[in-house]
């Protein structure tokens, strides 16, 4: 088979395409930005909507919820749930007719768990990612980077994160995953300057009166 130059050149051009689609500069300056920022905080605290969709039978629900970080740590309150995880130890409450539950388990440290911190580093392994564009929301610009997996089985095909371009801040993301289920997740009033100790994020049933424990450790 013979090659002529255009054939050559456009070889090289697709080649090109491809790897940067794979590992986009753009997208990582991005990234990193948003990650070293993340790293720098004493910690954060917000308020969010999270909406979770079905693109197959059409249905949705939209909820409320609270989250604050700190590192590898999180405290996650939803309707009649809250996580909280200090790095070593996840505690999950719920509350339910009166009834008060918390189940206790080491933390999962399998690299494909996304958890509120770690959503901040996700990109540097298993991902690849790309700069899908600009918007203006609300008088800001803001970056849509999209993240997509490299393993077949990964519980996660697509992420697209939002970023504030001024202030390098992830506003929000979408999670899709291989059963048609889309998960919304926006930032709404956020605090960065807070500063929380590491107890903060441990559980303390005391504070929630009588508590059936389920300890699974």
């Amino acid at each position: 088979m013979k090659f002529n130059l255009w054939m050559i050149l456009w070889i090289f051009v697709g080649f090109s395409t491809f790897a940067q689609s794979q590992k986009d500069p753009k997208a990582k300056a991005i990234l990193d930005g948003v990650s070293q920022k993340y790293q720098s905080l004493k910690g954060l605290q917000a308020s969010f909507e999270y909406t979770y969709e079905n693109e197959i039978d059409g249905s949705s629900q939209t909820n409320s919820g609270e989250v604050t970080i700190k590192g590898n740590s999180y405290l996650l309150k939803l309707d009649n749930q809250e996580i909280y995880n200090n790095g070593n130890t996840v505690w999950t409450y719920i509350e339910s007719n009166g009834f008060k539950e918390v189940t206790i388990n080491n933390v999962n440290t399998q690299e494909d768990e996304l958890t509120p911190s770690s959503v901040y580093n996700m990109y540097k392994k298993g991902f690849n990612y790309q700069l899908l564009g600009e918007k203006n929301e609300n008088g800001k610009t803001i970056q849509v980077v999209e993240l997509t997996a490299e393993k077949a089985n990964a519980p996660f095909k697509r992420v697209k994160l939002m970023v504030d371009k001024a202030q390098k801040d992830l506003i929000g993301w979408e999670i899709f995953d291989d059963q048609g289920t889309v998960f919304r997740y926006k930032f709404k009033d956020v605090d960065t300057n807070i500063d929380l100790k590491d107890d903060f994020f441990t559980f303390n049933a005391s504070n929630y009166g009588k508590v059936e424990v389920i300890d699974l450790r």
